[in-house]
């Protein structure tokens, strides 16, 4: 994908993006890469054990692709993380699969790191694919040391060129971080005891607690196709999610804060989210739900 005369001017970045039946989805990011104005990429694409797709159709369509097959699935982390000893770039991008990129939107995020070593990570603008010129995200404040609640910047909010600028965010956003491969050899990759939800809240805190910055870069753009409306509640939703806030609250709040928020959450969120599942005729989502507490009483969290 790189012209050599261009690229040598650059430092070779590796795209890393996780396939689980998705391979139409997949694709259509791949071709908007063959966009991408940057010089010194290379693709890899990790299928996650998918069941009833057939990945092939990548490297078929996408010869200059790297298709690692996991066999099984490894969750959110456990795939990006089987890429991480195929990758050769300076720099990781980790991008979901139900994104796609504006031309020149890595430049930016690329220089940006390369000028400031004190920077561990950097997600870019987000914006809604589905719809126009709506932001998902453009920051995030920092998490309730109490309800472990936070919000992204800008959500919902039509892009006028509000968020352009670039500054620390209290944390990433995991559908598109670029982290410089030294970073990651120093504090490690994100941790899979989570497979899905929290696991790139973790990774930041990690990295800050390192001495790194988190960043937020608004001169670039990524497209998602998650939707704005539709908040989808399944059981494996419910449970990966609630399970990963807890799990994350054990391994990052602490002291009096950690007391309290656990208190809180066996107490309040238990008992509102119960009857709220419960009043829906969800007991489905009420089960998921308890289920995803009580892993939390009875497992380490590492």
């Amino acid at each position: 994908m790189a012209k050599v005369d261009e690229a040598a001017n650059w430092p070779l970045v590796s795209f890393i993006t996780v396939n689980y039946n998705q391979s139409k989805v997949t694709c259509e990011l791949l071709e908007s890469l063959r966009s991408c104005t940057y010089p010194a990429f290379e693709v890899i694409v990790v299928d996650n054990g998918s069941p009833s797709d057939n990945p092939d159709i990548i490297t078929e369509k996408y010869p200059e692709t790297i298709l690692i097959k996991t066999g099984k699935n490894l969750g959110f982390a456990g795939g990006n993380n089987a890429a991480l000893s195929v990758a050769k770039g300076k720099y990781l991008l980790f991008i979901n699969n139900d994104t796609e990129v504006e031309p020149g939107f890595l430049q930016p995020m690329v220089e940006l790191l390369e000028g400031n070593p004190e920077i561990g990570m950097v997600s870019p603008r987000i914006q809604f694919f589905h719809t126009p010129g709506v932001l998902q995200f453009a920051g995030f404040t920092p998490f309730s040391k109490i309800t472990l609640r936070n919000f992204a910047i800008g959500f919902g909010q039509k892009d006028v060129g509000q968020y352009l600028d670039v500054r620390e965010t209290a944390s990433i956003f995991g559908a598109v971080m670029l982290v410089p491969r030294k970073v990651l050899d120093e504090v490690g990759p994100m941790d899979d005891i989570y497979f899905l939800y929290y696991e790139e809240h973790d990774w930041a805190a990690r990295i800050k607690k390192a001495g790194y910055k988190i960043f937020y870069d608004g001169r670039s753009l990524v497209l998602h196709k998650e939707s704005i409306s539709t908040v989808k509640e399944s059981p494996f939703q419910i449970y990966y999610l609630h399970r990963g806030r807890v799990l994350f609250l054990r391994r990052n709040i602490f002291g009096i804060s950690k007391l309290l928020s656990l208190i809180y959450h066996y107490t309040v969120v238990l008992t509102v989210n119960t009857m709220r599942f419960l009043l829906k005729g969800r007991t489905d989502l009420a089960k998921a739900f308890i289920k995803a507490m009580y892993w939390n009483l009875v497992n380490p969290c590492r």
